[in-house]
């Protein structure tokens, strides 16, 4: 075990711990929002809006969180959201990542554009797992980028596709202007390296300004016609990363999308939208009737916080940051013991609701803090 991670017993701890560890341009690329970063704060503080109801005197001597995400039948509901440059916190990057993963048997979703590590390495790290590994991207302006990562990504036995839909262009992310962040450039973009440097928008060994390539490289003219394209290149789930209305959730329904994942970016795009809790019942009342299904990001910190998810409608949880502060303090270790902090309080908060399964959590054991101080 890495000093002082003995101490580390909440999600909390190990973001104070990677500070710490961390240079401070790496840190604060991680753990920056955008503009005030109202969206950043309000996605933590959002949860403390609920309260919980607790059915007692029943019998939780045994729980099962076990749920089904995208047709797979996992022990928990809990998965690690994408995330870029996982080397900049430790030197085995997204290897160590996707390792931690498959010890606790949590899904990862690959970020295709900003990884250290290539699909195919991180398939083959994890080839005896039966955890599965998705893949995110942008669709870009040349078409054919997207096609082949598709391809690639289906050859290495990657399961699902999760499209970010809310970045045309990127944020105003004050922190890294102010650091002139710039990735190390002995990292690189493993998966699309030699696509930008075709196109000389990317020199190895030079560095890379992360703004340059998403304002080069994104496409910002995407609209949902495009979905009908992706869905003609390949066979595998699309779920659609960033939707926050019930709007945008039923043209998911009109254009067969397998998924929803309820993201603000984490709040490093639009600030001042609505935290992800307290948007999440529209979209899922939005989508009710249909077979898509809904999951959630942003500020999960606690075990409470993911039944408050579950109990207003979403599938799964994904979580993003912890999971780079846990590969900062201690590698596929620490990524390990993030997930299995969260997989403890879950059960834990489950116990002491009344809930002996997934199914058990209801929006029942909820109520808003409004309603609740009117009553005291």
């Amino acid at each position: 075990m890495a000093a002082g991670t003995n101490q580390l017993v909440c999600l909390d701890d190990y973001e104070k711990k990677a500070e710490q560890l961390l240079p401070k341009f790496a840190f604060d690329f991680y753990a920056g929002g955008a503009d005030d970063q109202q969206t950043l704060q309000d996605n933590k503080e959002a949860f403390k809006r609920f309260r919980l109801r607790p059915r007692l005197m029943r019998d939780v001597s045994n729980r099962d969180m076990s749920t089904t995400i995208l047709g797979h039948h996992l022990p928990h509901p809990i998965a690690i959201g994408p995330s870029s440059f996982h080397k900049m916190a430790h030197p085995d990057g997204e290897i160590a990542t996707v390792k931690g993963a498959a010890m606790t048997s949590t899904p990862m979703c690959v970020a295709g554009s900003g990884s250290n590590v290539t699909l195919e390495d991180l398939a083959e790290a994890v080839k005896d797992s039966t955890t599965p590994l998705w893949i995110q991207f942008y669709i870009y302006k040349d078409r054919q980028i997207n096609e082949r990562l598709i391809k690639r990504a289906e050859k290495a036995g990657y399961e699902a596709l999760f499209v970010t839909v809310d970045l045309p262009c990127i944020g105003k992310r004050r922190s890294d202007i102010r650091n002139q962040f710039n990735m190390p450039s002995n990292l690189g973009f493993a998966n699309i390296a030699g696509e930008l440097e075709s196109q000389q928008l990317y020199t190895k060994g030079k560095g890379s300004g992360l703004e340059n390539f998403i304002n080069t490289q994104i496409d910002p003219s995407v609209t949902w016609e495009d979905i009908k394209w992706l869905r003609r290149i390949t066979k595998l789930p699309i779920v659609l990363k960033g939707i926050l209305t019930a709007e945008d959730a039923r043209e998911t329904v009109k254009y067969g999308v397998n998924g929803i994942l309820v993201s603000n970016h984490g709040g490093r795009q639009l600030d001042g939208v609505l935290a992800t809790i307290d948007v999440l019942s529209e979209v899922v009342e939005a989508v009710r009737e249909s077979n898509v299904e809904v999951y959630l990001d942003g500020g999960v910190r606690k075990g409470t916080d993911i039944l408050k998810a579950l109990a207003l409608g979403a599938k799964a949880v994904f979580i993003a940051r912890p999971v780079i502060w846990g590969l900062a303090c201690n590698g596929q270790e620490g990524v390990k013991r993030v997930l299995d902090i969260l997989k403890d309080e879950l059960s834990l908060a489950m116990a002491l609701s009344g809930c002996t399964s997934i199914e058990d959590i209801s929006r029942d054991i909820l109520q808003r803090q409004s309603q609740y101080t009117a009553r005291l």
